[in-house]
Parts: C-alpha cells; structure tokens; sequence
C-alpha cells in the first residue's frame, strides 16, 4: 500500500529516526562525492500551484542525485488550468510516475489528491503547513545541537503560519518545548497548539531558547494584508537584541526568503548563531531519503 507524506504525524517516531540516520548518510555520501543510484529510473512530479526557490531546486536535484528524473508542473502550465479536477490530473499521473510532490493552498485540495493519486504524494507546502522544510528543520537542530528532545524552541511572529503549524505539530512527536510568541489575531488556533505556550512577549518567548525560529511576517497570497500585518509583527523582529536573550549556544532559524530588515535582521542571518544556509542544505538530504522511503517503501 502507497504512504503518503501530507503531515508530520503520518510517520512514527521511529521512522522519523530512520530517515534522519538516512539523511546523514546520503549528506556524508555527497561530501565524499560518492554516487548514489538508489532511485534509477524512478520519475517525480513536482506540481506547483504556488511560487518555489528551495522546494523545486531541491527535490530536482533530490531525485537527479539518487539517479531518477524530475518533471516540474506549474499548475498554471496544465489542463487544470482549464478545468480538468484534481483527481483525474492525480490518476492520470500516477500512471506516469512513481511520485509526486504537490504544493498548493488549502490542505482539502492536498487531501482530495492524495486520495486519488496511486502513488506516494508529499506535501510540499500548504496552508495547514510544510512539513518537508520542518523535517530539515529537526536535522539542523539535531546536527548542531546533538538531538532534539528536550530542547526549548522559540517561534517568533506570525505563529498562525504554516511553519508555526507545524512546528505545533512536532513538538510532541519529537520531544521539544515549544514557545510561541505572537500578538492576539497571528497565533494557531486552540486545537492546534499541542504543548505549545503562547506569548505576547518576544523576550519572554526567547529567553534560554536553544532555537530561536522566524519567518516571513507577509506570506504569499497575503500582499493585501502587508501594511496591516506589517504593522502588528513590528515588535516582533528577530534581531541582536532579542537573540541576546537566547541560550548562548543558540541556533537561529528560518526558512527562507528571508526580508532583511523586517523579521529579522542581516546581523541575525549572516551571525555566528545562524544555522539558516546549513537549513537550506538540509532540504536535500532529507528529502533524498523521504523520496526513498516512500517510493522504495523502506
């Protein structure tokens, strides 16, 4: 039976285990410059239905590295552009290839797919989160700190984000203290905060942190709301300052692009706490053994 990857929670602790032991082996194995040929002459869709950087450079490269091929799809560029519903663009392709990574808005357009498609699909970002980029996330930390569990991560700005989602999502499944620090009207909804505690005060949030975490405080599809949210996150800019306030050995996170200057600054992203290009990078390994998993069913 096909395994989807739409959320954290649709793996075990375990397997999250595994693919991060994977993960360091084919990182190790890139370093060295040895040739992996695991996934030869496997496809993968990658259907966009948003704008992508990280997420179609590293899932090409992903699959390319471990001997398969990517066929990248705006969504703007196919038949459900005129109509064709997602579900028989989903059977139509499982036919094709052996996986598909779909990025798109609300998590009903990504569930209505993956009901549909014969083959594994991955959540390469919606509106409930992205749990792809949270899964690099936790290799980071687990690289640069030593491990997961136990460790106090602070969320600074808009925590009703996907990543803040997410974020939401993992601290029980990995055994992290989750901080949220965020003004009335950009925090999760209640049934989604887990264990999370909720601040409206940055520092407090921050204070010992071992992971202080940001992103965007305009995300895409919002450009309407920039003065507004603009407005309201102004005081909750990841900065010099606040980081002083984190535990010394602190990493700093986010996901990127990053606004310079707004929720955080280039101090924080080029400092000697950030762990922000070794993140990036880890989208690769990571997604290198996700793509094996699921389509190998190791």
């Amino acid at each position: 039976m096909k395994r989807d990857f739409l959320r954290l929670g649709d793996f075990s602790s375990d397997e999250h285990r595994a693919l991060f032991h994977r993960a360091r082996e084919l990182k190790a194995k890139r370093r060295l410059g040895e040739a992996v040929r695991t996934l030869e002459g496997r496809s993968l869709l990658l259907l966009f239905e948003k704008a992508s950087t990280r997420t179609r450079i590293s899932f090409e490269a992903a699959i390319g590295q471990l001997g398969g091929n990517a066929i990248t799809l705006p969504t703007a560029d196919s038949q459900i552009a005129r109509g064709e519903t997602l579900e028989d663009t989903a059977r139509v392709a499982s036919r094709y290839v052996d996986a598909i990574m779909f990025r798109t808005h609300g998590d009903d357009r990504l569930r209505a797919f993956a009901r549909a498609a014969t083959v594994p699909v991955i959540n390469g970002l919606s509106d409930g989160g992205h749990p792809v980029q949270v899964l690099a996330d936790l290799f980071t930390m687990a690289e640069k700190l030593g491990e997961v569990e136990g460790k106090t991560v602070a969320f600074v700005g808009d925590c009703a984000s996907n990543m803040a989602l997410s974020f939401c999502e993992a601290a029980p499944i990995f055994g992290f203290d989750l901080r949220l620090a965020a003004p009335k009207g950009y925090r999760p909804p209640t049934a989604a905060l887990g264990r999370a505690r909720v601040t409206s005060d940055p520092e407090e949030a921050v204070a010992g942190a071992d992971v202080v975490i940001t992103d965007v405080f305009v995300s895409m599809g919002q450009e309407k709301e920039a003065a507004s949210r603009m407005k309201a996150l102004a005081g909750y800019q990841v900065n010099e300052q606040l980081l002083g306030k984190a535990h010394g050995n602190a990493i700093v996170l986010h996901c990127l692009p990053a606004h310079r200057g707004e929720e955080i600054t280039a101090g924080v992203i080029d400092g000697p706490h950030s762990a922000i290009f070794d993140e990036a990078e880890n989208r690769l390994h990571v997604q290198k053994a996700l793509l094996e998993h699921l389509i190998l069913r190791r």
